[in-house]
């Protein structure tokens, strides 16, 4: 599904599954990732007349009723949804918002088999790290007169003028745990009947984790279009 704004994009969220391998038919593995897409349903359509843009606003998941603030339960029992663990909103075009109504499902058929995606999720947090680790640096030399300075960033300041590190030195902190799109994942094959997505490749996040599934914003014309006639 193409648009021709590429800010106008209706998309799905999901969850991350795992990873898994799938055959051709000509025995060639091709390592895909699962991602769980059912049940994606409308809570909000909004339209240039009365919000001055169009989008619709999608939830996706289960979330106890205890959990939901007394304003957002009020606000699905307008739509007719259930209360969800993700929300999020997609600007789409004013044609493709008339195309829904509030409480309506998203189906996985907004997709196409050979088109491309951007996945959007959050990175495995892998807590505080060193300078090398977190930013792909080369150690120093293991030998010839170093002495405990193998995997440290060495100097990291100037003579005295300016004498000062400057803001947004590359040094330790913490690595992951960040919003991350890994872009033109070729979709390999769709489950409806499971509202399943396989796409070639790792997506960002551990297993389970929530991601948000669009059509791509780079892709060529001709790569983004296959398959959806």
């Amino acid at each position: 599904m193409t648009t021709s704004n590429p800010g106008e994009r209706l998309g799905l969220l999901g969850r991350k599954v795992g990873m898994m391998r799938i055959f051709t038919d000509y025995g060639d593995a091709i390592p895909v990732t699962v991602l769980d897409v059912s049940n994606n349903r409308v809570t909000q359509v909004k339209t240039a007349e009365a919000d001055g843009y169009a989008a619709l606003q999608v939830t996706f998941g289960e979330r106890k009723a205890s959990r939901v603030s007394k304003p957002e339960a009020g606000h699905l029992a307008k739509a007719g949804a259930e209360a969800g663990a993700v929300l999020k909103e997609f600007r789409v075009t004013a044609d493709v918002a008339a195309e829904y109504k509030p409480g309506a499902q998203i189906p996985v058929g907004v997709f196409a088999v050979g088109q491309l995606v951007d996945v959007q999720g959050t990175s495995i947090g892998k807590g505080f790290t060193g300078t090398i680790k977190r930013h792909n640096f080369s150690s120093q030399r293991a030998s010839h007169g170093n002495s405990r300075s193998h995997n440290v960033p060495g100097s990291i300041s100037m003579a005295q003028d300016p004498g000062r590190v400057f803001p947004g030195k590359k040094m330790s902190g913490q690595l992951g745990n960040v919003t991350t799109t890994t872009q033109n994942l070729d979709i390999v094959r769709i489950d409806e009947a499971r509202q399943l997505l396989l796409v070639r490749g790792a997506v960002p996040g551990a297993k389970n984790g929530h991601v948000v599934v669009r059509p791509a914003v780079k892709a060529p014309a001709k790569a983004a279009t296959k398959g959806a006639n």
